[in-house]
């Protein structure tokens, strides 16, 4: 007897990993690192804000409970995305 092979992945985006240093983030089946250092808005949020993120119109991630949006592009091409939060330059000497 053999099974029939589930239904197609209905999950877009999960985040997988929440540590010290930041967040591990699976998007339509690639593994993104969001750092802390890059991504200081996530360091002091609730692990339930986190992990309420949405993937909208197939490149853009939307976190509601934190008011939090970013594009797919600015986690695979940071480099492209030179602008630091006020959070981040505050902390700079």
């Amino acid at each position: 007897m053999k099974s029939k092979a589930h239904g197609t992945n209905t999950l877009d985006v999960e985040i997988s990993n929440i540590g010290s240093l930041g967040i591990w983030i699976c998007v339509q089946d690639t593994e993104y690192f969001m750092d802390y250092k890059d991504f200081p808005w996530f360091k002091e949020a609730r692990v339930k804000e986190i992990l309420d993120a949405q993937l909208l119109h197939g490149h853009h991630l939307h976190w509601p409970q934190l008011d939090i949006d970013l594009e797919i592009d600015s986690l695979e091409n940071p480099s492209r995305y030179p602008l630091i939060s006020s959070q981040v330059r505050e902390q700079q000497p």
